[in-house]
């Protein structure tokens, strides 16, 4: 864009600042993968586009060239940098700023947008991938500094300084190049895996296929072999003893018994501790007793047991043999740190001429390791003849260390194919004899091509977790693709990786169809891990007893070594602050979309609530389902975003408009569960194209009470259609269906029902106004059904209470709605009062019942009674046997309790028809036991 504005040369204050930071870790509303949501103010930059600020774009390319090469909208190199010389706003600059910043240290992340916030100028929602998202935070954060810092420059802010200590963030967080390779291969195998710690420990697979890895380590490592490994007397006398070629060697714990050991074995001797690693600690042809005395203190400070090998010294070439499985997959010849004389420069300055290589880096940072130049290191060149600031000659080679380790600055050279089949066997057979699934067998011989029995070659260690590095990025030769023997151990070619994940969301209904599908599934002999609003359930079995239907709750579940088949109750909450817990699921069940939560993270109207649950949709593969509800037209509108198979559900009729809408789907050959209505009640029929499969009868279901619970008809409905794309058995379908009944202990807080001396009870979830909609026709159809046989008229009791982070309006209308089924209704207040003033959310929800009371609604008695526990006695205290009290509950454990003691406690009083209702002399306290 371009703007003939008058502006000034540069704002006075650049207010460019992240009022809110997100990490989505799946699939989400902005993004199918992972992402980075940040919301930017630029206040009075909002101004100021980027052409309006001279020399902006001047200056961000010479800190970032690499933005050169972002298409942006342009969709061709360069594009980007047109967008800032027409002019966007800095929003949109901060986004590239952030991806670029993740290409710099290795995180080649190019996917990201820029809106802005409805009703809110120059706020702006910034999003953009990331791998890494403490690397990904911090990019965010000093890309908005550094626009910020070329709109007004910063005192005191050192751009290169900055940048230095991001790149060391991204170093400490970054996966190693070992774990990196492996993580590599499993994602070009759709294997999912997931970081558990934040070092190298990761789980690849989920549930009961998980395996992990820590680098090179994995589930298979057997311990006792590591254990061996790291005791390199033990490993060395165990490789003699199977005949293999191993120097001569002793373990010792003082510097006199290293000269001692020296001497018997017979200089030149290597000192090494006796549990290191990384070459740590290693001292090398040490021929004189002042050497080993020196070497064994370098030695010990590097051991945890105090214990230093002490080896005769074979002279030759350092090779690195890594076998997998007991088979050699790559070999490398490893070449210590060193530089070569070019006959002009210093050794100084000749490692710092190798340093530049822009190869090199810190760590593990990049495929190579920056020389350091240390007190060792500076020994070592005067050894050799040469000062620091000598010059060599052209050609000769200055060593900066004496170990080939590439931790420590060296250079790979690729032999896989050069060696000696006798030699390949001589590793093979010390992997397998120490026990490591991964090891690396290092040799010292003149040439890898020639037998070491032939040329007195050994192997000097065996080492477990060896990196892949040298492997994976040698300096010289082919890379060894590694990574896939390693892979193919713990996922041998055809086994499975994931678990079945079946996504349920809705406004309500979410929670009984995920408990109805889990049961169907658990008599088919799965291990179901479940997620809901009361907890995380294995296999039947509460874990955890919390709200748990957010992404951290899926992630639980998919780390659980039972869990087969996992049912994930996906409420909005989750998808708007994480999004999905998982990369896909397979099969998506949408139950409905009402107004509820309106008004919260930007959520405003029932269509962007749509918008929201269908995330779920898009997650389905295209060989996954997605399970809809087809008398909701916002739901029936998400088939649109669905990239595998629809299967409708509907109780609507025959003949009706939603019936000729599925008949239509199914001719295209789709799939669906109906309702076919006969003389003998309502048949459950799955139909797919032409083909109708009954399957039961509504009534005959316990959860649906003769087929009056509607919303558990539909319920039943949706989790057959659920169960129908997971291959169930239709008769274990059907028997899942007729075993599923409504207690606690199958659906706790789902409209169970209870006997309370002759009166009865039952306790729900229910708290939006839909959902009481569904409720009071459940009471309608039930009290008719009931009323028929018994001559005592029937008198309806609810007690109802909202949550406090609704709407005042959609808080009045659950009174309203509920105001036209009870003749009583009980008003309390939750727990939680999420920022409202005691009272005030009682008061609200009175106020539409009064309305709808005034309307002529059935409601005679109106009672606010805040407590939960109170207002149940007070239900309760106003039936009579034989009456129906609903309680809408928020802590239903607690008053399923409450109940059960007034099953065995309470003395039920005598009245009279005429004053059922609305006694004015009865008190909650009549309930209490009575001496």
């Amino acid at each position: 864009m371009t703007t003939d504005r008058p502006v000034p040369t540069r704002p006075a204050a650049p207010e460019l600042r992240i009022v809110e930071q997100r990490v989505y870790r799946g699939p989400n509303v902005w993004s199918y993968a992972p992402a980075i949501h940040l919301v930017v103010d630029l206040g009075v930059l909002e101004e100021y586009p980027s052409d309006t600020l001279p020399h902006f774009t001047d200056q961000l390319l010479e800190f970032l060239p690499g933005l050169d090469g972002h298409t942006c909208s342009r969709g061709h190199r360069g594009g980007f940098i047109e967008r800032l010389r027409e002019g966007t706003w800095l929003g949109h600059v901060a986004e590239h700023v952030a991806l670029q910043l993740q290409q710099e240290v290795g995180h080649d992340m190019r996917r990201g947008k820029t809106r802005g916030v409805k009703d809110r100028p120059g706020v702006y929602n910034v999003i953009y991938a990331f791998t890494d998202e403490r690397v990904a935070l911090a990019a965010g954060e000093l890309a908005v500094r550094l626009v910020n810092h070329l709109v007004q420059p910063e005192s005191g802010f050192d751009v290169e300084e900055a940048f230095e200590q991001f790149q060391l963030r991204a170093q400490r967080s970054t996966f190693g190049p070992s774990t990196a390779a492996i993580l590599e291969e499993a994602t070009a195998r759709d294997i999912p895996f997931s970081r558990l710690n934040e070092r190298s420990l990761v789980q690849l697979g989920q549930g009961v296929h998980a395996q992990r890895i820590r680098a090179t380590m994995t589930s298979r490592t057997s311990a006792l072999a590591v254990d061996i490994a790291g005791d390199k007397d033990l490993t060395t006398r165990l490789l003699s003893s199977a005949g293999l070629p191993v120097p001569k060697a002793q373990s010792v714990r003082t510097a006199d018994g290293a000269v001692e050991a020296a001497r018997r074995i017979g200089y030149p001797v290597v000192l090494k501790p006796l549990d290191g690693n990384h070459g740590r600690g290693v001292c090398l042809d040490l021929t004189s007793e002042e050497e080993v005395r020196a070497a064994f203190e370098i030695a010990v400070s590097e051991t945890r047991r105090g214990v230093v090998q002490v080896e005769s010294h074979i002279t030759g070439k350092d090779y690195r043999c890594l076998i997998v499985g007991g088979r050699m997959v790559a070999i490398a010849e490893r070449v210590p740190a060193h530089v070569v004389g070019d006959g002009e420069h210093t050794v100084t300055e000749l490692v710092d001429i190798t340093n530049a290589d822009p190869r090199r880096g810190f760590g593990h940072e990049k495929v190579l390791t920056r020389i350091k130049v240390d007190d060792d290191a500076i020994a070592l060149v005067r050894e050799q003849g040469f000062a620091m600031d000598e010059v060599p000659p052209v050609g000769t080679m200055v060593k900066m260390v004496l170990t080939g380790n590439m931790s420590t600055g060296g250079i790979s050279v690729d032999r896989t194919f050069d060696a000696h089949p006798d030699n390949v066997e001589i590793a093979e057979e010390a992997a397998q004899l120490i026990g490591l699934d991964v090891a690396g067998i290092d040799f010292i011989c003149p040439d890898i091509a020639v037998p070491v029995r032939e040329t007195g070659g050994a192997i000097c260690e065996v080492n477990a977790a060896p990196g892949f590095r040298m492997h994976t990025h040698p300096t010289e030769g082919e890379p060894q693709f590694i990574a896939k023997p390693v892979v193919d151990l713990l996922f041998p070619p055809g086994s499975p990786s994931r678990v079945p994940i079946v996504a349920v969301t809705g406004t309500n209904g979410k929670t009984t169809t995920s408990r109805m599908l889990a049961h169907i599934m658990k008599g088919l002999g799965r291990k179901v891990g479940m997620t809901s609003t009361d907890g995380i359930v294995i296999d039947e079995r509460l874990v955890i007893k919390a709200d748990a239907s957010g992404p951290r709750s899926a992630r639980m579940v998919l780390q659980n070594p039972r869990v087969d088949l996992a049912v994930m109750e996906v409420a909005r909450g989750g998808i708007l602050r994480e999004g999905l817990g998982y990369d896909r699921n397979d099969v998506a069940i949408v139950t409905n979309v009402q107004a509820d939560h309106l008004g919260q993270r930007g959520i405003d109207t029932v269509e962007q609530l749509a918008r929201v649950k269908s995330v779920v949709v898009e997650a389905v593969p295209r060989d996954g389902f997605a399970v809809l509800n087809a008398d909701d037209p916002l739901v029936r509108a998400m088939r649109r975003r669905c990239s595998g198979t629809v299967i409708w559900f509907s109780l609507a009729a025959p003949g009706s408009d939603v019936r000729e809408f599925i008949d239509g789907q199914l001719r295209r050959g789709a799939r669906a569960v109906v309702l076919d209505p006969s003389e003998r009640g309502e048949m459950i029929v799955l139909k797919q194209g032409k083909r109708s499969m009954p399957l039961a009868w509504t009534h005959l279901l316990p959860s649906t009470f003769g087929g009056t619970a509607r919303m558990n008809v539909a319920n039943a409905l949706a989790a057959t259609g659920a169960a129908f794309a997971l291959d169930a058995p239709l008769h274990d379908v059907r028997q899942g269906l007729r075993t599923f009944d409504t207690t606690y202990y199958q659906s706790p807080g789902r409209l169970n029902r209870l006997d309370v001396n002759n009166i009865e009870v039952f306790v729900d979830y229910c708290h939006n106004p839909p959902g009481m909609e569904r409720v009071g026709e459940f009471v309608d159809g039930y009290v008719k059904h009931r009323q028929g046989s018994t001559s005592h008229r029937i008198s309806r009791i609810g007690m109802v209470g909202a949550a406090g982070d609704r709407r005042d309006d959609d808080i009045r209308e659950l009174g309203r709605v509920a105001a036209r089924f009870f003749d009583v209704l009980v008003v309390r207040e939750d727990e939680n009062l999420r920022r409202r003033t005691p009272g005030e959310a009682a008061e609200l929800l009175a106020e539409g019942a009064r309305e709808s009371m005034a309307d002529g609604a059935r409601c005679r008695v109106l009672d606010i009674v805040p407590q939960e526990t109170e207002a149940t006695r007070h239900a309760i205290v106003r039936a009579n046997a034989g009456d129906l009290v609903m309680l809408c509950v928020d802590k239903h454990a607690q008053v399923l309790a409450q109940l059960e003691d007034y099953t065995h406690q309470a003395t039920a009083g005598s009245r009279s028809d005429e004053d059922q209702v609305g006694d004015p002399d009865l008190d909650a306290a009549d309930l209490l036991p009575r001496s």
